[in-house]
């Protein structure tokens, strides 16, 4: 995998862009049964281009969120070997880049999973997802549905290697505000799938706003993926 085909985006330049750019949200389907392990190497990066920002993580081994998405995300069907192979989140830095758009009313972000770690490690399916805030990572907000239509392959990253999950938000303009309550977040809390220990990926601005009414369902993730 050409690692130069995706740089992360900061936070601010994303927010910018999403307000030009909008995504509709996946469709949900049944869910697609694992396929065959694919293993993400780190190769040499090409021409000029370079990353426009370090991902700022930040692990915690509190309890994941209530929630569709709850703290260990889902493995999905298919599970196999050790699971002392997987990523821990000692091995993760996350980040945020474009995750594509297109519709009026809601947009996609890709979090960006990368080893950094100094060994091989596998991760598979749905990470957890959910809006924080209030700076000391209070969830704000329902955790995100796992679109299950989505496929989800065990992933093999060796160091350097980097996987990614598009999450799908609906503008809280789309709803009643009495309903949503809109609030500022700090960023998302990011499960890898499998663990009760977290990331912290900051993020802030208007595309960043969460509907503070946990019965609003906001967001949708998908299951993590090469790019």
């Amino acid at each position: 995998m050409n690692r130069s085909s995706r740089a992360l985006i900061p936070a601010a330049t994303l927010a910018a862009s999403l307000a030009l750019v909008l995504s509709a949200c996946s469709s949900g389907g049944t869910e697609t049964t694992a396929a065959p392990t694919v293993t993400v190497s780190a190769s040499p990066s090409t021409g000029t281009s370079t990353p426009t920002s370090t991902p700022t993580s930040t692990a915690t081994a509190t309890p994941g969120p209530d929630g569709a998405s709850g703290g260990g995300g889902d493995l999905g069907d298919g599970v196999g070997g050790d699971a002392s192979s997987r990523c821990t989140v000692g091995e993760l830095t996350a980040g945020i880049a474009d995750g594509g758009g297109g519709a009026a009313g809601s947009y996609g972000v890709a979090i960006v999973l990368t080893n950094s770690g100094q060994r091989s490690c596998t991760l598979q399916g749905w990470p957890g997802v959910s809006f924080v805030g209030d700076g000391n990572g209070t969830q704000i907000g329902a955790s995100a549905v796992l679109d299950r239509s989505t496929a989800h392959e065990t992933h093999t990253l060796a160091p350097g290697g980097e996987v990614q999950t598009i999450v799908r938000i609906t503008q809280t303009g789309n709803y009643d505000a009495d309903e949503c309550r809109p609030q500022a977040t700090d960023g998302f809390r990011i499960y890898p799938p499998g663990s009760l220990e977290s990331i912290f990926v900051p993020a802030s601005g208007a595309s960043y706003e969460a509907c503070a009414n946990a019965q609003v369902q906001q967001l949708t993730v998908g299951a993590l993926a090469t790019f």
